[in-house]
């Protein structure tokens, strides 16, 4: 029987036998289906071109033929099977983007956009059913999200509350800085210089050199600096040693809270940087020292010197301990040295 079929029918010619047979079992819904498809691949043939282009109109249909015919696979033959599983995930993620854009509302002002974010600015410590509360105070109505849209880009990640600029602002008259620094004599030998700095007018409070700074005499110091009854509210400090307890203690003495700056945070005590660095740079790199008593002494002239007559760019060019007073242009220019000859001092003669 075998034989008899090959002779009968060639290989091709059973197999689109054998497809004939399969589609007369097939429905009558799928074979229009199937239909419709090879007919439109065949009517994008027939376009003059070479390589004819498939356009949105010609995947669309495609698509929806592999979305209703079982044995799409078999019909399109125009593109890969992987092309239009492709086709269809693209669509898919534009349907859902378009879905997911937020809706359109009526904008706000720009007057009350800008009154938000100087709102969340200016009040650190308003959240924003703070924020919306004043904004009712003043007649404006809107809702707490859109508050919270506004606000995200003033505050940032970190959120609210007080930033630690904010709290140096907030307390620098009555705060006080302190540090070391170390330095080498001329034989080589360590010593150290202590200060107090007065944050608010940057005015050097106190200086004193040791070649062995301890606890109980760093906490002397503190105790001579506050003799004549000035003391500070707040008192900063690193998490060097040579403070420890009996420096913390000498300063509750005095009615001063000690604040201990964050490891590894040298901004978080600037202007005690910015101290040491200035006297390194206009003393101590320029001077071979003998001893710590030699390191006093030109400390307590830098103290002055730095106090009285140096301008400072963190004050605008004012000096710390000087009041600010008319200056008569007339009377002539008094030059004084100073540290032996590092800094001059210019004034008008009195």
């Amino acid at each position: 029987m075998e034989r008899l079929w090959s002779r009968l029918a060639p290989p091709r010619q059973a197999s689109e036998l054998a497809g004939v047979a399969v589609d007369a079992a097939r429905p009558r819904r799928e074979l229009v289906l199937e239909n419709a498809v090879l007919r439109h691949q065949v009517n994008i043939l027939r376009r003059r071109s070479k390589r004819p282009r498939l356009h949105l109109i010609d995947r669309l249909k495609l698509l929806i033929g592999a979305r209703w015919l079982p044995s799409w696979r078999r019909a399109i033959v125009l593109v890969q099977p992987a092309t239009v599983l492709r086709w269809h995930r693209a669509g898919f993620r534009q349907f859902w983007r378009r879905r997911s854009r937020p809706q359109k509302t009526s904008p706000l002002a720009p007057k009350t956009i800008d009154l938000i974010r100087d709102m969340a600015a200016r009040g650190r410590l308003w959240g924003a059913e703070r924020i919306r509360g004043e904004l009712l105070k003043l007649g404006i109505k809107v809702s707490k999200r859109t508050v919270q849209k506004y606000m995200r880009g003033v505050r940032g990640k970190n959120g609210g509350g007080q930033s630690w600029a904010t709290f140096v602002k907030n307390h620098a008259e009555r705060m006080w800085v302190c540090d070391f620094i170390q330095t080498h004599d001329l034989l080589f030998r360590q010593v150290y210089a202590f200060f107090i700095v007065h944050l608010a007018s940057r005015r050097v409070v106190h200086v004193a050199a040791t070649r062995h700074p301890t606890q109980a005499w760093t906490a002397q110091q503190l105790r001579n600096a506050t003799m004549d009854g000035d003391a500070p509210a707040v008192l900063l400090r690193d998490r060097d040693d040579k403070f420890g307890p009996a420096f913390d203690r000498a300063a509750q003495g005095v009615g001063a809270k000690v604040i201990r700056t964050a490891v590894r945070a040298p901004n978080m005590n600037a202007v005690a940087e910015r101290f040491v660095g200035s006297a390194r740079r206009e003393v101590l790199d320029h001077v071979l020292l003998l001893n710590d008593q030699h390191l006093a002494s030109l400390l307590r002239q830098y103290q002055r010197y730095f106090n009285e007559s140096r301008p400072h760019q963190g004050l605008g060019q004012r000096i710390p301990a000087r009041p600010e007073t008319a200056v008569d242009s007339s009377k002539p220019v008094a030059i004084t040295s100073v540290l032996g000859g590092l800094h001059v001092d210019y004034r008008r003669a009195a």
